[in-house]
Parts: structure tokens; sequence; C-alpha cells
């Protein structure tokens, strides 16, 4: 009946390296309540390669061979005490011994003729699945003594035929013994030793490295089972070699084709043949952590969920490329029988083939330690046409290495191809070979070898990587840029689950120390962590950090007025780092640095996003961008781009001295630190040549008038005495305010702006009915004039400074740039 199948545990070499790990696994398969559990076991972590070592040493006639075989001996006696109470112990125990001494006369052996056949390196290395499966059944016996206790040799029940691929199960025979050496009835835990089995004449072999995964698939054949888990010490398949590619993901479910491509490409956690008997039978496969047992791992079976078009991105290295090119190959039949024949001829296994369509040459992959064969044969093979010229050379490029992406689901799925290689240029590198299999599942790629960890981590993240994952450093945490931190750490939860937005403050720099994490900064305690973690800035290592090869997207956020930080901005451009900023510098500066700024970005595939430079987040760049694209006829730009001198004149009426009114605005913090920074006008000139770049005109600071109302003579002296003096030029704005009275308008800061490219900056009388006269205390505002508004101009007005609204704008910038990267869609 079903719920009496069979079902299999397997557990490595490192999920059984000593005792803690022997009682971890009894309790791992003590757990379950499945009335028939098979487990196999490989050797202690190690063993093997202890075993292997001593055939060395007797092959050398090295007699410490026996004082190795102790100190082995020694280990696993101390691994049973820790286990097994008196009375057991001493059967275990025993039984080693007896094991010992057979071990010993096969290396006196090969020490007399100082030669170690297979066979006897077979006998020996199969030790150390013996021990470990007579150990764990000896204490799952005495744990759990109504269901432990049996273990069953496998050289008793599988046999194997060698041929030119390896091992070959005699299916028939071992199913005979099989059925003999468990009772039809029996119910509880059986122990099996994985990786040795017997030859048709019963004499012992073994499976071959990491044949014990093998073992557990022909166990879960033989006894039927309904399914079989391989326990290791990772929770499952994973996406990429988590040591290389730092994001990547445990594979939830993939198929079987999927799995035989991956553990093909170096996926080291199955075994290619472990899948062969599974695939045969129908039996799901599991990839579970015995570290980790709460973790479900992955489940390997006919056919899986469809979730991601590709399921894992790995590599293969130490490759050669062989390359036969010649005109003379071109419409020939048979030139590729050859070159494999002669191929075949050597032992030269070919991992890769790829071939031009105009058949002018045939590359293949192999083993780096045999290309230098492969090219003798192949030269020999097609002597007489190299000599003739018909084959022009037979080329060898050293130390390279296979990436495969591998899915099921890229059959028939437009721009798998394209997004695998994009991600690959992107990165910067070279392919120089590439293959793709008639089933789709699988596309392969030879680059350089030193490319193959920016390869690997290029195309993860292309793959499994949102689009919308952005590594962000930001530089200047004052008042704006903590405000832009507290936003992103409010809102980046629900951005990334309802938009799929991985926003990653991953640097946050200041003028002499900056904070780095691996993956996030923790924004809830980014302060305190700045505290006691913060190292020394450094802009060039600031860069390194924030633009890994893992993340698909890196952005700085520049919350500073520095000019320094600005001058930057080309050189991350052009290496492919975005940049986000409310910083005018870089967008005001000479026409030149403008430019230049738009070719960097044009060479990194990079963008920039300045919204906050005019207006805060009020949307003036992206209306604009707006009215352009669209067609319609910019005539004119007016506006007030100062909210400190909008809150001068809104609340100067006369009666209050000019100079009072500064005084009072600035220690109420609607001034800069030194009001002549905004009183100079300089700040709106910035704005204005901001705009007029944006429709195209090469204006730059010094083309226009900009009417400086700080006074000559206080232009240069310190804050304190321009305020204690200003006071003595009270007259002259007054005066202004009461021509513009007269005539019943109002005084407003104005920046204007013209088709033509006139520009202007300064003080205007506006009539009170104009939208200028009517804004709140501090509010920006901007009056577009175009071919469709023209009778009624655009009007866009709100706050236009404050560390909240333009953090908000800044914020709404990276939301831009997150948008366009994902789809491409927006004015850059």
């Amino acid at each position: 009946m079903a719920e009496k199948r069979w079902k299999i545990h397997k557990f490595g070499g490192s999920s059984l390296a000593d005792a803690g790990c022997f009682r971890r696994v009894s309790d791992i398969v003590l757990s379950y309540d499945e009335p028939r559990l098979g487990v196999v076991v490989s050797a202690m972590s190690g063993m093997t390669d202890a075993l292997i070592n001593l055939a060395l040493l007797a092959e050398q006639d090295n007699a410490s061979f026996s004082v190795a075989l102790q100190a082995i001996g020694e280990r696993y006696a101390e691994t049973a005490r820790s286990l097994l109470k008196p009375d057991n112990l001493v059967e275990v125990l025993d039984a080693w011994s007896r094991d010992a001494d057979d071990v010993s006369d096969v290396l006196k052996a090969i020490a007399l003729v100082r030669s170690a056949p297979k066979r006897s390196r077979d006998v020996i290395a199969g030790y150390g699945e013996i021990w470990s499966a007579r150990l764990l059944a000896a204490y799952l016996a005495q744990e759990a003594p109504n269901r432990g206790g049996s273990w069953v040799d496998a050289r008793s029940v599988i046999t194997v035929r060698e041929a030119e691929l390896g091992p070959t199960v005699l299916w028939e025979a071992s199913q005979t013994k099989m059925d003999e050496a468990l009772p039809v009835d029996f119910a509880g835990v059986a122990v099996f030793t994985g990786f040795i089995a017997a030859d048709e004449d019963g004499l012992q072999t073994t499976l071959g490295r990491n044949g014990s995964d093998h073992s557990a698939s022909i166990f879960a054949a033989l006894t039927k089972a309904s399914e079989l888990t391989i326990w290791t010490d990772v929770d499952g398949v994973m996406s990429a070699d988590p040591n290389r590619v730092p994001e990547a993901q445990v594979i939830d479910r993939l198929t079987y084709s999927e799995a035989m491509e991956l553990a093909y490409f170096g996926a080291k956690v199955i075994h290619p043949q472990t899948l062969g008997p599974a695939v045969e039978n129908d039996i799901p496969v599991v990839i579970r952590n015995s570290y980790n047992p709460s973790h479900p791992g992955s489940r390997i079976e006919a056919s899986a969920v469809p979730s991601n078009n590709i399921k894992g991105i790995t590599a293969v290295g130490g490759m050669a490329l062989v390359n036969l090119e010649g005109s003379g190959m071109i419409g020939v039949p048979g030139t590729a029988d050859r070159l494999f024949a002669s191929l075949k001829g050597a032992g030269v296994s070919v991992t890769l083939i790829s071939q031009a369509s105009s058949e002018h040459s045939i590359c293949i992959a192999v083993p780096q330690d045999v290309a230098e064969r492969a090219r003798m044969v192949i030269t020999e093979a097609f002597a007489d046409e190299l000599q003739s010229g018909q084959i022009h050379s037979v080329d060898i490029t050293d130390e390279q290495s296979i990436v495969a992406v591998v899915g099921d689901g890229m059959a028939g799925t437009p721009g798998i191809a394209a997004r695998f290689f994009g991600s690959l240029a992107r990165a910067g590198i070279n392919i120089r070979a590439i293959a793709q299999g008639s089933s789709e599942r699988n596309i392969s790629a030879v680059v350089d070898s030193s490319d193959v960890v920016k390869a690997l981590r290029a195309a993860h993240s292309g793959f499994y990587l949102s689009a919308k994952t952005l590594s962000i450093g930001l530089i200047g945490p004052g008042m704006v840029g903590t405000a832009l931190l507290r936003q992103i750490d409010k809102q980046r939860e629900k951005l990334a689950k309802n938009f799929n937005i991985d926003l990653r403050v991953r640097v946050i720099s200041r003028s002499r120390k900056m904070l780095l994490a691996d993956r996030r900064i923790d924004l809830s305690s980014w302060q305190d962590d700045f505290e006691s973690s913060a190292v020394e800035a450094d802009l060039e290592a600031f860069e390194q950090h924030l633009n890994p090869d893992h993340l698909p997207h890196a952005v700085i956020i520049d919350c500073t007025a520095s000019e320094q930080i600005s001058s930057r901005y080309a050189g991350w451009l052009s290496r492919g780092i975005h940049v986000i900023t409310p910083n005018k510098k870089a967008f005001s500066g000479s026409y030149a640095d403008y430019q230049a700024l738009q070719d960097a970005a044009d060479t990194g595939s990079a963008h920039y996003f300045y919204e906050t430079t005019v207006g805060a987040a009020l949307p003036v760049i992206s209306t604009l961008c707006d009215l352009i694209y669209t067609g319609d006829e910019v005539r004119s730009i007016r506006g007030i781009f100062s909210g400190t001198l909008a809150y001068l004149f809104n609340v100067y009426d006369g009666s209050v001295p000019f100079s009072e009114i500064v005084r009072v605005a600035k220690e109420s913090g609607y001034t800069e630190p030194d009001p002549r920074d905004d009183l100079s006008g300089m700040d709106v000139a910035r704005k204005l040549t901001i705009l007029a770049r944006e429709l195209g005109q090469e204006l730059e600071i010094g083309d226009f008038p900009v009417s400086n109302l700080v006074p000559e003579a206080l232009r240069d002296c310190s804050v304190d005495e321009f305020l204690a003096k200003l006071p003595e030029y009270d007259d002259e704005i007054e005066s202004l305010y009461r021509e513009a009275a007269k005539l019943d308008k109002k005084l407003r800061y104005v920046a204007s702006l013209d088709a033509d490219g006139t520009a202007s900056v300064g003080l205007e009388a506006v009539e009170k009915s104009h939208p200028f006269s009517n804004i709140n205390l501090t509010d920006n505002i901007v009056q577009f004039q175009t071919e469709r508004y023209s009778s009624n101009p655009l009007v866009i007005q709100g706050p236009g400074a404050g560390p909240e609204v333009t953090a908000a704008g800044v914020f709404a910038d990276l939301l831009r740039l997150a948008n366009f990267l994902n789809t491409g869609e927006g004015y850059v």
C-alpha cells in the first residue's frame, strides 16, 4: 500500500563529521513516523581521503601507514565512545578492529609490490561507509530499540558491471539480492552503506567519488521508494554558488532535467548520476540541510510548478577553447566527424561545441589539462588540410570558464538569450563562444576565467534580482539626507511587497566618515551605527563598495551643495552609476561641463535625475519635459524660485524695516546661515540656468542680469557685520516698495526666460491680481506660457523648500529611476 512505501534518506560526510552530527542525524531520522525508512550513509567527513592516503603511503613502502591507520581508529573510537553505552560500544569497536586487520593485510600486500591496483584501493576506501553504517545503526538501536538496529552492506545487494561510462547497475540481480536482504514485512529503520558495491564475481568495487548519492538513488529504486531525501550542509539547490554570488537563493522546485543540467555544470550539491534511477522510477528527490532541518529544501521531480524561466546560473572552470578554422571546411561533409573521432581516440571529452553557420570554424571547450593533447590529435587528423592551406590553424585559448543558465521555462520564451548576453555585456565581459541545445533548456557562454565571478554575478542579478533592485549610496546625511533616509525606511517594505522595488541603502557618507553594509544599512538605527561603526570616508572605496558585480544597479544620492562632490558626477555616470541630487552645481556650471555630464551618462548607460534642483518636490522639470516631448512650444518661463525671497517680500509691507525682517527670518531658519546666499539671487540664477538648458539653450550664469539685493559694501564682511549694517540700506528697498504701491503692485523677486534666450533675475513690481502676488509665505511658483497655454499660462505652485519636501522630491526621483530601469519608460 502507498502508505507503507519506503522513504530513503541519504546523509553525506559533512552530516556525519563527529558525534554531535551523528546525534543530529539520529534525531532527524527518528522524527519521521513512516513505517519503512532507509538511511544511506557516506563515510565520516574526511575519512575516505584518509583511507586512500593509506594506500598511497603503502605504495611508497612508507611504514607510517600503520600509524595513520591507528589515527583513523582513534577518531572512530572517540566518536563511538561519545555515542554508545559500554555494552553496545564493545561490539562496534571489536568489529572495527577486525576490519582494521583486513585493511592492514591489504596495505602490507601493496607495500610488498609497491603498487596499489584499483581493486585494492576500492577495498580500502569502502570501509569508511561500513564503519558509518555500523555506528549509526547501533546508535539508532540504542535510542529507539523498536525501530533501529538493522544495517545492510551494499556489497551484498548492489551488483554492477564496469562499462565505458562507469559502473552500470545490474538491476535484476540487485533486486533479487535486495529482496533477500530485508524481509517483505520489514518495519523500522534500515541503514545502508553508500559508495560501495560488488561486481558480477562478487568482488568489492565502488561507484566512484560522490557515489553515495548514486547509492541512495539505487536503493530508492530497489525499495520502490516514494521519495529520496539527500541531506547535506546547504539548504538546497542554489540558484548559483553562494560563495561566488552572495544573492544566491534556494530553488524551491525544479525538474529532473533542470537538475541534470545544473549537476553537469558543477552544482556540487547534486551528483549527475544520482538522478538516473530516480528519473527512471519517477521518484522525487529532495535536497535538505541536516544543520537546518526546518528548511523545506529543494524538491526535484518530473514536473515543477512554473516560476522563474531560469532556475540556476552555474559555471565550470578549468577549461580551454580549441578552435579549428579554415575556408576549406565550408560545405565539406564529414569534417566534424573526423574532428570528434580524433578526440575520441585520444580519450578527450568535449564539454561544449560551437560552430559558425558558415562552417568556417568549429570551436570546442575541453578541460585545460587535455587541451594540448586535443590540439595535437586534431592537427594530426587534419595535417594534409593544414599543409595545403584549406585549414588555417588549430588554436588554443587557455584559462576559460563556461557560464550556463538553466531552466525548462526558457523553451519558447523570447528574450532569455538577450537578457543573458545583455547582463554580461553591461558587466563588460567578453563572450568567446556560445552554445544552446535544441531543447532550449541551457544557454552557455565561454568567458575568460578571470571574469567568471563577475559573469556569474551579472547573470544572476539579471535573472534573479528585481530589475528595480538598487544599491544606494547617500552622501550628505544632513537635514534633507536624514529626512530621505527616514522616508525610505518607512516605505521600503511596502515598495518591495507591492511594486517589487528593492531599495538597499548600503553606504552613507559624511565628509570625514562613512558607514558601510554588505546587504543594507538598518535605517532605523543608522545614526547609532554610524557613531560606532563608521570608517574613514574615502570616495574611491565608497564607489567600489556601492557598485559590486552582484547587484544590477547602483545609484549615488548627493544631498550636499558641494561642488567637489558634483565634479565627480561625470566619472560616476561614465562607470554606469546613476546619480540623483538636489545639488544645482553640476547642472548650472559651465555649459561645457554640462555637456560632458550628458556624454558621460551616454558612455556609462547611466541616468541622472535632478527634479529637486528647481522647486524642491514641485514637478517643475518633469512638467517642462512633458511639454517639450509632447511637442508644445515653450515661449516663456517666469517664476519665483526662492522660498526665502518669497517669504521676505510677502512679509514686507513697509511698516517694519527690511533689515529687521531679514534678521527675524534668519533666526527662524527661513534663510541660509548666511542670508546673503539667498539675497544675492545666485541660487535663483542657477535654477533659471537649469531650466534654460532643458529648453536646449546654451545659457551660462553671467550671460544675463541678476539683481543682487546685498549692498556692495556688505558683500565681503562677516555675517554679524552684515546684519548690523544692513539697516543703513533699508531706504533702498523701501523706495522700491513705495513706487510699486503707488501703482497698486507688489514687489516680487522674479526669474524670467524667453524662448529667444533673453533671461533676467531681479525685483519686479507685479499686479496684485497676478498669481505671483497671491502665494503663501514661502511658496515657489512657476508660470509656463506655451503655444497650448498661451492666454492662460500653466502654473505650478507650492512649497519650494524644506527638508521633508525636498527629500520627498529626491525620493520621487529614486522611484522614477527604478521604474525606468524596469520598464524603460519615462524621460531621463
